[in-house]
């Protein structure tokens, strides 16, 4: 039987970093996956869907081109041709993630893993004989699953991302259950490529994790622009499969289409790993308890990513998975990050760091907003690209930045800015009096710091009270 000082179960963002990690601190690290390297990040989330809104974005791009004095003849998308590039996109990268894998030497177990002991797993491929390992440390890193509410029947026309992202056609009319992130993404790329989409959400707006001026620019541009149909503040009712496609029922109207997709939230990962056999607790929804270093019940024992349920974006996954397996071979790391970036790649893009403006006035604090939008700000007139606005919440006592949003072009990259300033505490005349490159369009950060002086310079003076 091998023994290893580090067992690695999962292979996504969370589970390969914390392999790697642990395999550089001198553990002798192994890492099980039953699917393929890179888990659901890599597979079927973020890189295949940003690989074909790549795709969607250049093709709004050409629609455009005659503005900037470019003309072209026809043009329309090639939708499997589109699919083709992502599928080569991920694999290319899974064969990286194997390969930083083998060079870090971490040994690779392809099967299921089920925790048989605190400090022995069996693992059963799919074809082959069972395999059993010791081992004084596990991390517990498989991630999650999309749910699929029971209601909706069972059919090839209702997906879920990750089977939506497998469809070689684009349906010509798309229903999306879900108004989150993911299926906001889904939405925006089916619309800029021509489906006709009806988005239903039931809560009273999409993207509630955001403010409710960033949540409003989002939603007025896929209904203006992307003619998007948004229904919100109703559940769906009911869904039946029909000759035509899906017909459901959303506050007492029917609503038709070819396919449904279900985008409602996701599950932890956790069949048959045996956790109640080696006394790893888990919470209300199934997701497996774990403190701030993701330590679980269990003393040898780890969870990290989504299957913990603290924060289920991949980069956040990535950092947990790398101070999991530091405290595994005796290191001391910080606890988990608390200024995670949230970026949504809707059109227009939109992002948030540290608090929202809603979650600082909970706090009791007295907060004043810093916003600039694109539409003043040279770089952005130039590129063509003016949807949107920065905003930074600041603590107007302090003049601490305490989070920031973003809506428009490259917030995505924009927010990294954003971040680390929330993070090293900085305050607002601070990010303001740090000169920032021009034309760019992260000058608009620094306007938006200004702003919550009332002193921007490319801003009218603000209105006296």
């Amino acid at each position: 039987m091998d023994e290893f000082d580090v067992v690695v179960v999962g292979g996504g963002p969370a589970g390969y970093p914390g392999a790697i990690t642990s395999a550089r601190r001198g553990a002798k690290t192994a890492l099980v996956e039953f699917g393929p390297l890179g888990g659901t990040c890599l597979n079927w989330g973020c890189i295949p869907t940003k690989a074909l809104i790549a795709g969607a974005d250049l093709y709004e791009h050409i629609k455009r081109a005659a503005t900037f004095g470019i003309h072209v003849g026809a043009v329309e998308p090639d939708y499997a041709a589109m699919v083709e590039r992502k599928d080569r996109v991920v694999g290319e990268l899974r064969k990286g993630v194997a390969s930083l894998l083998k060079a870090h030497g971490v040994t690779v177990f392809k099967g299921r893993a089920s925790l048989e002991s605190r400090r022995q797993i069996v693992i059963r491929p799919d074809d082959g004989a069972v395999v059993r390992v010791r081992t004084a440390k596990i991390i517990l890193a498989t991630g999650s699953a999309s749910i699929v509410p029971k209601t909706l029947p069972r059919s090839s026309r209702v997906v879920e991302s990750q089977a939506f992202l497998a469809l070689r056609e684009l349906p010509r009319r798309l229903l999306v259950m879900g108004g989150g992130y993911i299926g906001c993404e889904l939405a925006c790329l089916a619309a800029s490529l021509g489906a006709e989409v009806t988005l239903v959400e039931m809560l009273e707006d999409i993207l509630m994790l955001l403010d409710a001026d960033a949540r409003a620019e989002v939603r007025k541009h896929m209904e203006r622009e992307l003619n998007i149909r948004i229904l919100t503040g109703h559940a769906m009712e009911s869904a039946v499969e029909t000759a035509e496609g899906i017909e459901a029922t959303v506050g007492g109207e029917k609503v038709t289409a070819d396919v449904l997709l279900a985008a409602v939230g996701r599950r932890p990962y956790t069949e048959g790993l045996g956790l109640e056999r080696v006394g790893v607790e888990t919470d209300e929804r199934g997701f497996i308890r774990a403190d701030e270093r993701n330590r679980t019940s269990a003393a040898n024992i780890y969870a990290v990513g989504d299957v913990n349920g603290k924060c289920m974006l991949a980069h956040a996954a990535t950092s947990q998975g790398v101070v999991a397996a530091e405290d595994a071979t005796g290191g001391q790391p910080k606890p988990n990050e608390t200024i995670i970036p949230g970026v949504i790649f809707t059109m227009p893009e939109v992002a948030v760091a540290g608090m929202t403006e809603e979650e600082a006035r909970r706090t009791g604090r007295t907060v004043r907003v810093g916003r600039f939008p694109f539409l003043a700000l040279g770089k952005a007139k130039a590129a063509g690209a003016t949807t949107g606005f920065v905003k930074w919440i600041v603590d107007a006592e302090t003049d601490q930045l305490l989070g920031a949003q973003a809506v428009g072009p490259h917030a995505t990259e924009l927010i990294a800015e954003a971040g680390v300033a929330v993070r090293a505490e900085l305050t607002a005349t601070e990010l303001g009096r740090t000169i920032h490159a021009h034309p760019t369009f992260a000058e608009a950060w620094m306007e938006a710091a200004h702003a919550a002086h009332g002193n921007a310079i490319h801003l009218p003076p603000p209105r006296k009270k």
